[in-house]
């Protein structure tokens, strides 16, 4: 952050501080006392001693474990069986996420490694988590939180740490008439699901639309962490129908730094409630439970897929100005989501899911973009013939009826895993990946209008000769119903993707790698040759748009103006919440609110 960007995010700010400052007490006012400059590491003086290890494992129900991560067992031995074992599972994200010591992205070349904690609170209830947060806080120490552990910013982990692991908080009820603390007659009875903080998107779906028949909105990936997504705003397929995923959060059970356990809500703590809608995890205290709004779901869900082949760069060119014509004029309202990409050597490849249309009607609102194709085969070609299906919305997320479509799920291939572990065999690339580059950036709808079209499809074609670009609809609410928009614009994530119709993505990861491990580190050079190109594809689009605006979760690391791309006009008003309720900054993650105070690694106070 240079210095004219951050004297004018902190002059922004000075209101909204002093405002919350008069709210606060206690713990608040101690920002202005003397602070330790450094957390405390492991054989510093000040680390605890094995009696204050052992008081804090007794305080949670002998939870308390040391952790080592699997990875150990390659470092002297990389060539043995039990390695390859390893590795092998490491494409499984359920086991990655049953090891406290491991994280579904294993790092990020040039950025971050995956590292283990010192010690993990393997958390079962609330108290535990309040007995970890307060031993933390009373002992100076660097502390993370770790639900599902899908962070690609590398917040899920850190050396020299205690972790807080919600993994067995996974706990799922469900209510038909839910009102939230304090708002009894402010607020009408609404059907809502109950979420530990464990729990993870598969398991949610399962149980409200398999087993229940309602629709909540939640996260694509099914092995997601339900809190971690709410509190980074929260896209999912039907996004452009039901609007963010933190928008219908109704409640949140949230411990916060001084040990608290506070209940955020529109009638109780609603600045706090605000925030952790959107303000990024792991920054305003530790989300241990909460309520989402369900809604009546569709009669079908359905998909469309299709690739196609152009034979030369003019070609390609008129199939991308083509795609975004047909997307302005039929894809952008509440039936479609996901993704269209266009990659490096002329192919565009359709991934878009719909809800509320039946068969016959996704197979007419594609005939005459297929048709168009079609017309035209000396320039393009299908690799095979295009996909449109709907299958009832009940059966959506049924891993009985998954399973039963060949290709389309993988199961946890544990000994006696339970038979609902399923995840979207599009996405195996992603367990256990180790990042090269990754970047984002919400286009605004005014670039489908009939004057922008075109130099939106030659920044897609001139980004696609550098790396591949991805357009995920769903991704911005341009073309959602008015109730989503404005359920949206009250949530912390930056108001730029409430008119974009869709997040622009180009990253490139590889298969499991470890540093120090020989045999399977990263390719370095490769890492870095595919960032350069990332960058260049990425610099095309971003010469169409007014600001750099980038999806908090789905980010680039190097960020220079992180508080500005995640949050804009919010960032100073979540920075009075920080302030409020964290003031010594317990909380620390990369890039997220306040961490502008740490040095990069969360130990040292700057300033």
């Amino acid at each position: 952050m240079n210095r004219r960007r951050f004297l004018l995010a902190t002059v922004s700010a000075i209101p909204l501080v002093q405002s919350a400052w008069s709210w606060m007490s206690g713990p608040a006012q101690a920002l202005a006392a003397d602070h330790p400059a450094s957390r405390v590491r492991p054989g510093d003086p000040q680390w605890p001693s094995e009696a204050g290890w052992s008081r804090l494992r007794e305080n949670v129900g002998g939870r308390l474990i040391s952790v080592r991560s699997p990875l150990d067992a390659c470092r002297s031995a990389p060539s043995d069986a039990r390695c390859a074992d390893v590795f092998k599972a490491l494409k499984n994200p359920y086991y990655l996420g049953d090891e406290a010591g491991l994280t579904q992205t294993l790092g990020w070349v040039d950025a971050w490694t995956s590292q283990p904690s010192v010690y993990a609170v393997a958390a079962q209830t609330t108290a535990d988590v309040v007995a970890a947060v307060n031993f933390a806080r009373e002992n100076n120490l660097r502390l993370v939180v770790k639900g599902g552990g899908h962070s690609y910013q590398g917040t899920s982990s850190a050396p020299d740490s205690l972790l807080v692991w919600t993994r067995k908080m996974s706990a799922v009820t469900l209510h038909d008439a839910f009102i939230g603390e304090g708002c009894a007659g402010r607020q009408a009875p609404q059907p809502a699901v109950t979420v530990k903080a464990g729990a993870i998107w598969g398991q949610v779906y399962d149980a409200v639309t398999t087993k229940a028949g309602r629709y909540v909105q939640g996260g694509g990936c099914l092995t997601v962490g339900v809190a971690g997504l709410i509190q980074s705003g929260g896209f999912g397929s039907f996004s452009k129908a039901y609007g963010l995923a933190a928008a219908s959060l109704l409640e949140a059970e949230v411990v916060t730094a001084d040990g608290e356990i506070r209940i955020a809500n529109a009638c109780t703590n609603p600045d706090l409630f605000w925030g952790i809608k959107g303000g990024g995890g792991g920054s305003l205290g530790v989300v241990t439970r909460l309520t989402l709004r369900t809604h009546a779901l569709p009669e079908t869900f359905g998909a469309v897929f299709a690739t196609v082949k152009a034979a030369s760069d003019d070609a390609f060119r008129r199939l991308i100005g083509k795609v975004l014509e047909f997307y302005g004029e039929a894809l952008i309202n509440p039936h479609w989501g996901e993704q269209i990409r266009f990659r490096r050597n002329n192919v565009l490849d359709i991934s878009m899911l719909f809800q509320g249309l039946d068969q016959q009607q996704a197979d007419a609102t594609w005939r005459p973009f297929f048709e168009w194709i079609q017309n035209a085969p000396g320039d393009f070609s299908f690799d095979s013939e295009p996909t449109v299906v709907a299958v009832p919305a009940r059966n959506f997320w049924d891993p009985a009826f998954l399973s039963q479509l060949p290709g389309l799920v993988i199961a946890d291939d544990r000994p006696g895993a339970p038979e609902v572990n399923v995840f979207w065999a599009g996405d195996l690339g992603q367990a256990g990946q180790v990042l090269h580059g990754f970047q984002s950036a919400w286009l605004p709808a005014f670039l489908l209008q009939q004057d922008r079209q075109e130099l939106l499809a030659d920044a897609l074609f001139a980004a696609s000769r550098h790396w591949g670009v991805s357009l995920h609809t769903n991704k911005g609410l341009a073309g959602a119903p008015a109730e989503a928009i404005e359920g949206a614009r009250d949530t912390a994530t930056n108001p730029a993707m409430l008119d974009a119709f869709a997040l622009a993505i180009s990253g490139a990861e590889e298969p499991p790698a470890y540093p120090g491990i020989a045999g399977r580190e990263p390719d370095v050079p490769a890492a870095r040759s595919n960032a350069q190109s990332i960058g260049k594809a990425m610099k095309e689009v971003r010469g169409l748009l007014p600001a750099a605006a980038s999806y908090v979760s789905e980010s680039d690391y190097f960020e220079e103006a992180w508080q500005d791309a995640f949050w804009g006009e919010n960032y100073a008003r979540l920075l009075a919440v920080k302030d409020k309720y964290d003031p010594d900054g317990l909380f620390f993650v990369h890039h997220g609110v306040g961490s502008e105070r740490w040095s990069a690694d969360g130990f040292t106070r700057l300033g």
